[in-house]
């Protein structure tokens, strides 16, 4: 599939090696690409970027990506699958942008025609690309009103080494919440560990 990347950082990086490893044709977005030539990836703008996918997706700082999304337009969205990996935090990470939402129903709520998936922020890049190289299985989630963008995202995530059963669907995408407000138990997990490279498991009742 042709995949497109908004955003350049370690998120952005992480997840193009991983689905072009996978065979799938990725293009990095950014809103300055010709100072981004020097990332191993193809970058272009962010206009070129949408009308080059497929699925999209939002990997850009969680507090301007609607503001970014806005850039683009609605019309060169509609239609698109949209994965959004993203959370909004204050610059200290001391607070959500979207403490009563969450960023995925903000970007569903503002571009209609597009349908969102929320996943892959409850982890750092390095688990999200390598659940292999965790201790054991573990889970990844998805949020979404749409039932055929979150079987579309499920394979794609089965392409970054994610085996069906360890995805879990939990709703629609109000249900993002949950997953943008694991972050602050993430950050605690993390200092406790003394590392971000881990993952949660579901473990149900036997």
């Amino acid at each position: 599939m042709r995949i497109g990347l908004l955003g350049t950082g370690n998120v952005a990086r992480a997840l193009a090696h991983g689905w072009e490893a996978a065979g799938h044709d990725v293009l990095l977005g950014s809103r300055h690409p010709d100072e981004r030539k020097d990332l191993g990836l193809p970058v272009a703008g962010l206009d070129e970027t949408a009308a080059h996918a497929e699925v999209l997706v939002n990997a850009t700082p969680g507090n301007v990506s609607v503001e970014l999304l806005r850039s683009i337009g609605a019309p060169a969205l509609a239609g698109t699958l949209l994965i959004d990996v993203g959370v909004g935090m204050s610059d200290d990470y001391s607070e959500l942008s979207h403490p009563n939402s969450s960023l995925g129903e903000q970007i569903q709520a503002a571009f209609p025609d597009t349908p969102v998936v929320k996943t892959l922020c409850t982890m750092d890049a390095t688990a999200m690309t390598s659940p292999q190289g965790l201790a054991g299985p573990s889970t990844v989630f998805l949020s979404g009103d749409d039932a055929e963008a979150k079987r579309a995202t499920g394979e794609l995530l089965t392409d970054l080494g994610w085996p069906p059963e360890s995805q879990l669907d939990i709703g629609g995408i109000t249900s993002a919440r949950g997953q943008e407000h694991f972050a602050f138990l993430f950050m605690g997990i993390a200092n406790g560990l003394g590392s971000h490279t881990f993952n949660i498991q579901v473990v149900a009742k036997a």
